[in-house]
């Protein structure tokens, strides 16, 4: 990575924490309570694997979701899910409490427009650093109350 990489950890409402963790929990309780003693192969490979999605999936998602700023673009990252954006392509920045699904783990969102008609909400914890960092690679970009 070069001196001009900024990481930026997502913020993380307690509440949604909450209910990944517990979902995750949920998920471990009902492989374990229909974990037969007798497993066939199969019917203990298909548990393995619902609880590898249905606990692994919100976990991962709660460690690592985060953004990346570097030279030419911003590079946003939740679990096993990835994008790319040019910095180029992005046009504005503006503050959002959209519930829409997004790579955010907080209400306290940006919303990034890109492209002709792309969008994406993120949280990160520090936006006005966030932004400056967006601002560095891309001056054009017009920031809206961020």
């Amino acid at each position: 990575m070069s001196e001009a990489t900024h990481t930026f950890p997502s913020k993380v409402d307690a509440w949604l924490a909450a209910v990944l963790l517990a979902s995750a929990l949920l998920v471990l309780a009902a492989v374990i309570t229909g974990w037969p003693r007798q497993a066939a192969p199969a019917h203990a490979v298909l548990l393995v694997a619902v609880l590898a999605l249905g606990a692994g999936l919100p976990l991962w998602v709660l460690a690592a979701t985060g953004y990346r700023v570097g030279q030419d673009a911003l590079v946003i990252r939740s679990g096993p899910f990835r994008w790319r954006i040019p910095l180029k392509d992005i046009h504005a920045v503006e503050p959002s409490r959209s519930w829409l699904s997004s790579p955010a783990l907080s209400l306290d969102r940006l919303r990034i427009r890109h492209g002709r008609a792309g969008q994406v909400l993120v949280s990160p914890k520090d936006p006005r650093a966030f932004v400056q960092a967006l601002r560095h690679g891309n001056p054009h970009i017009q920031a809206e109350g961020a």
